[in-house]
C-alpha cells in the first residue's frame, strides 16, 4: 500500500494507493507460469487481480474513506479492476511501460502512432505510472533515447492534465556491485539521475525512490526533486518487497526529510534489491 500526501487547493490530501500492476512477475512468481500464459492461465491471473481488488472493496464497505482510496492496476490483467474502480469513484492509476524490459518501452504502440495515449484515454486514469531503470554509467545513447521518450510522455500527460508517477530504479553496473552500493553510491547516482531527467523535460508529480539509509541522503534526493520551483513534487519510499526491518529503517531515515510513505505492493514482485538484471513487473 502506498500513501501519498498531495497538495490540493492549498491543503494536504492523503491518497492510499493499492499497487497491483505486476504482470510478468505476477505470472511467473505467483502462478509459476512459464512463457506466455494460455487462456486458462490468463483467467487465473485475472481472477487473482479481481480478488486483490475485492480486498479494497471490502475495506471501503467497512468504512474506509473512498475519497482517499486509489488503485494502481494494469490493463493486461486488470482491465476489469480498472473499470470497476473508475465506475465506483476510486482514484485510478495505471502503468504504460511494457513489463520486463531493460529500457522504457511502451506496452501499447509507440510514441509516433499514439496508441499508448488511446489506451490511457480509454481508461482515464488520474495518474500514469512508469517504471524505469537508469544509471549514469549505462550506455549514453540508450540513456539519451530513454530520457527523450520519457520527456515526450511527460509533456503529453501534462497537456492532458494527468500526473506522472515515476518509479526510479538505480541498479549497479557490474563494476559498481558491492555490499556498500546502497550506502556509498546509489544515493548520489539517484540525485544525479533526477537532475538529468528534469533537464531533459521529465516532470513527475511523484517520484518513487528506492529506500535510503540516512536522512541526509533522503533530504538531498527530495531537495533535488523539488529544485527549480517544483515545490509540489512528492517523493515516496519504494519498499522493494524488503523485510519489515529494512522498510522501517528506510522510513525512519526518510520521514524527517519530508518523504511521505512507503510503497508496498499487493503481490510479491520477487525483487529484493535493484540488480543489474531487469526482471520486474
Amino acid at each position: 500500500m502506498l500513501r501519498v500526501d498531495l497538495v490540493a487547493f492549498g491543503g494536504i490530501m492523503a491518497l492510499y494507493l493499492l499497487a497491483m500492476d505486476h504482470r510478468d512477475s505476477f505470472a511467473t512468481q505467483v502462478y509459476k507460469i512459464k512463457g506466455d500464459p494460455n487462456p486458462a492461465e490468463t483467467k487465473r491471473i485475472v481472477d487473482g487481480k479481481n480478488l486483490i481488488y475485492q480486498g479494497l472493496v471490502d475495506a471501503l464497505s467497512r468504512g474506509a474513506d473512498r475519497s482517499k482510496a486509489a488503485v494502481l492496476v494494469d490493463e493486461r490483467y486488470g482491465e476489469q479492476v480498472a473499470r470497476a474502480a473508475k465506475a465506483t469513484g476510486i482514484t485510478l492509476a495505471m502503468p504504460i511501460e511494457k513489463s520486463d524490459q531493460e529500457w522504457f518501452t511502451l506496452e501499447y504502440g509507440n510514441l509516433g502512432d499514439g496508441r499508448w495515449l488511446e489506451h490511457v484515454e480509454a481508461f482515464d486514469p488520474r495518474y500514469v505510472k512508469i517504471l524505469v531503470r537508469d544509471n549514469p554509467s549505462f550506455e549514453v545513447r540508450a540513456r539519451t533515447r530513454q530520457m527523450d521518450d520519457l520527456a515526450t510522455v511527460s509533456s503529453v500527460l501534462t497537456s492532458a492534465g494527468r500526473d506522472l508517477l515515476l518509479e526510479l530504479l538505480v541498479p549497479p553496473t557490474p563494476a559498481e556491485e558491492s555490499a556498500g552500493y546502497d550506502d556509498d553510491l546509489r544515493p548520489e547516482l539517484t540525485v544525479r539521475i533526477i537532475g538529468e531527467m528534469q533537464a531533459a523535460g521529465v516532470e513527475p508529480a511523484i517520484w518513487k525512490i528506492e529506500g535510503l539509509n540516512t536522512t541526509a541522503d533522503a533530504t538531498q534526493v527530495l531537495a533535488t526533486a523539488r529544485q527549480g520551483g517544483r515545490n509540489n513534487v512528492q517523493c515516496v519510499v519504494l519498499g522493494r518487497d524488503a523485510p519489515p526491518e529494512d522498510l522501517d529503517r528506510w522510513l525512519r531515515a526518510a520521514a524527517p526529510a519530508g518523504f511521505l510513505w512507503a510503497s508496498r505492493s499487493a503481490a510479491a514482485s520477487g525483487r529484493t534489491r535493484s540488480r543489474p538484471s531487469w526482471q520486474g513487473r
